[in-house]
């Protein structure tokens, strides 16, 4: 067996990503109607989400940096509404802990549970989840983000650095995530091996393939034994 190293992708990879977000941005408006009824009487749900997107479309420089760019985004609406400071690491708070309120999908746990101790596990994401708030950070050897890079997935930079902290070489070690481009061919640029997580049986559209593609993690044991 030549692989030493399983890394993960985690939002739509361990648990779906859309529903938790849902979630929080919904928690923080409450938070805000509650708190900060000034922002929320100029603002429905809907459009303060828009607002956000906006903001964040006007800075991709900062799209490595989840966190740091919604608190500049929460800035300026304390701003706007001649709101204290204070509001920003409070608001970011309520937001950040809603969006760790995740569902991990069916049979994830067993899968990392059996991985763990056999492989170098680990984590390499562009988002903010804690994998170690959610109750799972036992059973990874690393955590690299995209904020502690410097630069976000598809970036090969992210997966060079990630193999650092691995300890292995790229061709030691496999990735796998739902997203073709920032997951797949990031990786492969890297020159590691990749999975495509891939449960709705979506038809290939990236550059080059992925070395192996699953509907469901509990198939990923069985495939990266036999390389």
């Amino acid at each position: 067996m030549t692989i030493r190293c399983i890394a993960f992708d985690l939002d739509d990879t361990l648990w779906a990503c859309k529903p938790v977000i849902v979630q929080a941005e919904q928690r923080f408006y409450e938070w805000l109607a509650q708190h900060y009824p000034r922002i929320t009487d100029n603002y429905s749900p809907a459009e303060l989400v828009q607002d956000r997107v906006a903001y964040m479309r006007q800075h991709p420089k900062l799209h490595h940096n989840l966190t740091h760019l919604r608190k500049q985004w929460i800035a300026t609406l304390a701003q706007a509404h001649a709101y204290p400071e204070s509001l920003v690491d409070a608001g970011f708070e309520v937001f950040w802990l809603a969006r760790n309120e995740v569902t991990l999908f069916d049979g994830v746990r067993e899968v990392l549970d059996s991985l763990a101790g056999r492989f170098v596990t680990g984590v390499i994401s562009n988002g903010n989840a804690s994998v170690h708030h959610i109750g799972i950070g036992h059973l990874f050897d690393f955590v690299h983000s995209a904020e502690a890079a410097g630069v976000s997935k598809p970036d090969p930079e992210i997966f060079h650095q990630a193999l650092a902290k691995a300890g292995v070489e790229a061709h030691q070690a496999v990735y796998v995530g739902d997203d073709p481009v920032r997951d797949v061919m990031g990786a492969a640029h890297a020159g590691w091996r990749t999975v495509w997580y891939n449960p709705s049986g979506e038809e290939w559209t990236g550059d080059g393939k992925p070395d192996a593609t699953i509907n469901h993690l509990a198939e990923l044991e069985s495939i990266v034994t036999k390389w």
